[in-house]
């Protein structure tokens, strides 16, 4: 139905055309399309047009739609507009098809990623990290996104992580739409939080939890929960322990493990309370620590965002209320309001702070005005590290060095750094600098004994390159048959550095000749043991006509072939 529509109705409020599909849901297909206006590429996802017929719906998707758009952070899609387009259909009825025009973003799906297998568990903790930093702008905005799923997370073709679908889940979960309908794209149940399945009121700490279970699937390839039908699926959620990932992937950390496990928590007081909590525990556990667990305390913060936790202070009254309780739910007013005056009181102090706070800010200079301000990340990719950390230096970041192996980049330069480029951060934040060391390290293979030719192709087996052959004198080891190798055999480090894919290596190979040295004037129990170990035919002649035991004379010198005969003239007399 929506294919159909988007190929009758090419163009939606006047300015966007639509153009080739390029993506499809269990509610909406998604087009390139052009804003005429602006003259930008964007994306257009058409909802349903079964949706649009609930009047509650259209009300509430353009309230979320709008506060969605106000988001503006690099981990975000950007919402540009939303609406609804009316379309004539070949019967001549009337249909409302809702539409959103977001930000167009050249890359993959994260669920078409991870369904090629599990990933790095270094490269899972850097999208993760990414996937909570967006999490932690929208949180503070007031926002809770209720469908964090691989499908709605993409990675751009360097690396950037963009989040999506901000505001619409909540659009369509308050509405009078069908569960059928709405368990497509509101909580798809492999990412249901327990609370979700139990239709209870949601709040942050749902976005965490189905945060967790993708930082699962990152780590083994599959989903904690797995069952016949969503349902089953969702009774796991609610009544089941998630087993560690390292039980699956045996690469992934016990620190991983506690991470994981916390923010699969059923309790939503035992799980990470905020999503700066959990991507600090994230950091940790890639780094190699295991992270501390915190307390919650009374007065933390969060408490006022969530609630006290019941169990967390005997006797103790959960005295606040939810954030996202619902306008209905809030208790009535039974208070008399205050007196006029007071409320004149708190107007004229309202008024001193304002003017204090003006007169503040004029007062400092430009210099202390800057220091508060935000910095944008520099673009360093490329530069040798000694340069980029010069200008992470310069701008009043932090730079922290990573090195990590590149086939193609030279050692010493900047692939990339977390944030990225151009993203705003405060002054003095760290900046992780990742820095190619080169390609993988390696080891030089045993080539002694081999042929020429099998050694050759032994070494370039091992992604090593072919330097130069150097004939040498064996006494044993036929003509083309390899002595060593420079680095020799087994190596795996030079003057303490690993020898990396495309190094070179030269071979020593048998000229198929002896050495014979010149044992002249030695005492043949001296000279005989030297001939000897070159496997040469010593033959001995005794002079008598001299004295003192000494060789008076040999029958060859210098280069011979293997095996030669010698004939040692001594004196006996």
């Amino acid at each position: 139905m929506i294919e159909g529509v988007a190929q009758s109705v090419r163009q939606f409020a006047g300015r966007y055309q639509v153009g080739e599909l390029i993506g499809r849901g269990g509610m909406a297909d998604v087009h390139v399309g052009m804003d005429a206006r602006l003259g930008r590429r964007v994306a257009i996802k058409l909802l349903k047009p079964s949706l649009a017929n609930d009047p509650a719906f259209r009300s509430r998707f353009r309230r979320e739609a709008q506060d969605a758009a106000k988001m503006a952070h690099p981990t975000i899609v950007r919402i540009f507009d939303a609406g609804e387009e009316s379309v004539r259909e070949p019967n001549g009825t009337e249909t409302l098809v809702p539409f959103i025009v977001m930000e167009y973003v050249d890359g993959r799906l994260l669920k078409d990623i991870v369904a090629d297998g599990p990933l790095d568990p270094a490269e899972a903790c850097r999208i993760i990290e990414q996937v909570l930093t967006a999490l932690e702008y929208s949180h503070r905005a007031g926002v809770v996104h209720r469908d964090i799923k691989p499908g709605n997370i993409m990675i751009t073709a360097n690396g950037q992580v963009k989040v999506m679908d901000f505001g619409i889940a909540r659009a369509i979960s308050d509405s009078s739409a069908t569960i059928a309908e709405t368990s497509a794209i509101v909580g798809t149940a492999s990412y249901f939080s327990p609370e979700q399945a139990r239709g209870e009121t949601v709040d942050a700490r749902t976005d965490l939890y189905s945060t967790g279970i993708v930082l699962f699937e990152l780590l083994t390839g599959r989903a904690p929960f797995r069952g016949d039908n969503p349902v089953a699926v969702a009774y796991q959620h609610v009544n089941s322990d998630a087993v560690p990932p390292s039980s699956i992937n045996p690469r992934v950390s016990p620190a991983l493990d506690a991470v994981v496990l916390r923010a699969l928590a059923k309790d939503r007081f035992e799980r990470y309370q905020s999503a700066s909590e959990f991507r600090q525990d994230v950091e940790s556990a890639a780094a190699g620590e295991v992270p501390a667990r915190k307390q919650l305390a009374v007065n933390d913060f969060n408490a006022t965002l969530f609630g006290v936790n019941p169990s967390a202070v005997a006797g103790s009254e959960a005295t606040f209320r939810q954030l996202t309780v619902d306008e209905d739910d809030r208790a009535r007013r039974t208070q008399n309001r205050p007196p006029v005056a007071w409320i004149w009181a708190g107007i004229a102090s309202m008024v001193v702070i304002v003017v204090a706070v003006i007169f503040w800010a004029f007062s400092l200079s430009p210099a202390q005005l800057s220091s508060n301000t935000s910095i944008d990340v520099p673009d360093v990719t490329g530069l040798p590290f000694a340069d980029g950390s010069d200008q992470l230096t310069e701008a009043k970041l932090s730079p922290k060095r990573l090195d990590e192996e590149n086939e193609t980049i030279p050692p010493g330069t900047i692939l990339r750094t977390d944030p990225g480029p151009g993203i705003a951060v405060s002054p003095g934040q760290e900046i992780k600098v990742y820095v190619s060391s080169g390609p993988p390290s390696t080891s030089v293979p045993d080539v002694v004994n081999m042929p020429e030719a099998a050694a050759i192709a032994a070494i370039e087996a091992a992604k090593l390159k072919y330097g130069v052959t150097t004939q040498s004198y064996s006494p044993s080891l036929a003509a083309g048959i390899v002595i060593g190798s420079t680095p020799e055999s087994g190596a795996d480090h030079v003057n303490g550095q690993p020898i990396r894919e495309g190094a070179t290596v030269d071979l020593i190979v048998s000229n198929g000749l002896v050495e014979v040295p010149d044992v002249t004037g030695k005492l043949l129990a001296e000279a005989n043991p030297i001939l000897t170990a070159l496997q040469l035919n010593v033959k001995l002649n005794a002079d008598f006509g001299c004295t003192g035991g000494g060789v008076a004379s040999q029958s060859i010198v210098g280069e011979n072939p293997q095996k030669s005969a010698i004939t040692l003239r001594y004196c006996a007399g």
